[in-house]
């Protein structure tokens, strides 16, 4: 059976539960993050999402992976700001180890998906 919808593709429903776990990490970020890394990496995280769904309604392969080359990225810079805010204590390393494991595993599946639209 062909996906008919963005939010059946396994990739967008993992890279959504990713956002509610950073969501939930971040709302324990210090107050004084709120307008500095804890709004960088919501906007960063969702979006990964928002970008699949974009351009899975684009209905063109090559449109399509444009905006899954900018859902890698901005994948990359979670992992960025997700390494920084583990370097400043915000993070314990369970929690870094989970978003860490969680990037790569939707950055392999984005790339496959990618891959297949060649």
């Amino acid at each position: 059976m062909a996906v008919k919808k963005y939010f059946d593709l396994d990739v967008w429903k993992k890279s959504m539960e990713l956002c509610e776990t950073v969501y939930k990490i971040t709302s324990e970020f210090p107050k004084q993050e709120q307008y500095g890394l804890i709004s960088q990496l919501r906007r960063c995280f969702i979006s990964i999402p928002s970008n699949i769904a974009e351009g899975f309604v684009r209905r063109h392969p090559k449109e399509f992976k444009q905006f899954l080359s900018i859902a890698l990225s901005s994948l990359a810079e979670l992992e960025t700001q997700i390494a920084l805010a583990f370097r400043l204590g915000y993070l314990v390393e369970p929690q870094n180890k989970q978003i860490l494991e969680n990037t790569d595993h939707i950055g392999r599946m984005m790339t496959r998906l990618y891959q297949t639209l060649e």
